[in-house]
């Protein structure tokens, strides 16, 4: 019995790799029921993983969601961001991904860790990342949509591969725009992602520069309520480690707050702020603060789109055992 499983598996990893060698180079054809044969369990044992998580903490939420935009925006969605290099020179010790909480990365080598019992060498990182990204936000109250499926781990993960590739917090619409173009997102994509901000985090140091002006005082571009509740989590010697909620109003539930927080003059970052300051962003921030629904469908779409960004198949990925480490 136990040598007929071997050869079960044997023949399910051949497969799925004959399949992955068989299209474009470098594309990869995804699928909502890539896994259907081979990995049929694989959403139900990463969405228990994921909800088991959450109850031990809710930065999971934010955590595994910025991990995954920060995964695709660089390599691609092929999970390069995860692994961990004994030189401190992969995407993960890159500046901008110093900030990404442990959270996420441990949610996803737990749910890696599950999948492997029941089906080995079968499922990427890549996707146990698209689907647990999916998850953590239909749990905190959040839309849920069908995750295609079929990417392979990357084979490159280069810290010098990350800078200018990320939207940055003191960024404009325009170079927001451009940056999202580059990954086949568009405008009303980029303000629909944006939204995840409902349900995020982020240290006083990312913003202090636009709270404080030269010899004190708050910026003008926050409302002033919002601003002295600012200044007192985010005085000007605060310890960089401290962090503050996004979405002051409801901070634990992905929802529609944060676009008419952005109308109350409560954006955190410039870059925030700037989609309801532009004209060319504002009617998409303000039909998303009046419907939550319009909000939660344009999210899901804009969520398909980036899971599509920079995919990888045959020679050009792999399907790593260790979510941390290359094959090779």
């Amino acid at each position: 019995m136990e040598q007929w499983r071997r050869g079960r598996h044997l023949s399910t990893v051949v497969a799925v790799a004959l399949v992955a060698a068989m299209l474009p180079s470098g594309e990869a054809r995804l699928s909502p029921g890539y896994y259907r044969a081979t990995c049929p369990d694989v959403e139900a044992i990463v969405r228990a993983v994921v909800a088991r998580k959450v109850k031990e903490t809710f930065v999971t939420v934010p955590a595994t969601l910025r991990l995954f935009f920060h995964d695709c925006f660089v390599e691609g969605c092929d999970a390069s961001v995860m692994i961990a290099s004994g030189g401190s020179d992969a995407e993960k010790d890159a500046p901008d991904n110093l900030s990404l909480a442990g959270d996420g990365f441990d949610t996803v080598v737990r749910a890696k860790a599950e999948v492997e019992k029941q089906c080995p060498g079968v499922v990427s990182c890549a996707d146990i990342l698209a689907i647990a990204a999916r998850d953590v936000v239909s749990l905190s109250s959040g839309p849920h949509w069908t995750v295609e499926l079929g990417r392979l781990d990357g084979l490159v993960s280069n810290a010098g591969d990350v800078a200018g590739r990320l939207p940055g917090p003191d960024m404009r619409v325009k170079d927001l725009a451009a940056m999202f173009a580059k990954n086949n997102l568009t405008t009303l994509d980029m303000v629909a992602l944006s939204g995840a901000h409902t349900v995020g985090f982020a240290h006083c140091t990312r913003f202090a520069g636009r709270l404080y002006r030269r010899g004190g005082g708050a910026a003008a571009a926050y409302d002033p309520a919002y601003a002295r509740q600012l200044m007192a989590a985010c005085p000007p010697d605060v310890d960089p480690n401290i962090a503050v909620n996004m979405d002051p109003v409801t901070p634990t539930a992905f929802d529609n707050a944060y676009y008419a927080n952005l109308a109350g003059g409560m954006g955190l970052f410039t870059s925030d702020q700037a989609l309801y300051d532009h004209v060319a962003t504002q009617p998409a921030v303000r039909g998303f603060a009046k419907n939550q629904t319009r909000f939660f469908e344009a999210f899901k779409d804009a969520m398909v789109k980036l899971g599509r960004v920079g995919v990888k198949s045959g020679r050009h990925g792999e399907i790593r055992r260790d979510c941390t480490r290359f094959n090779r």
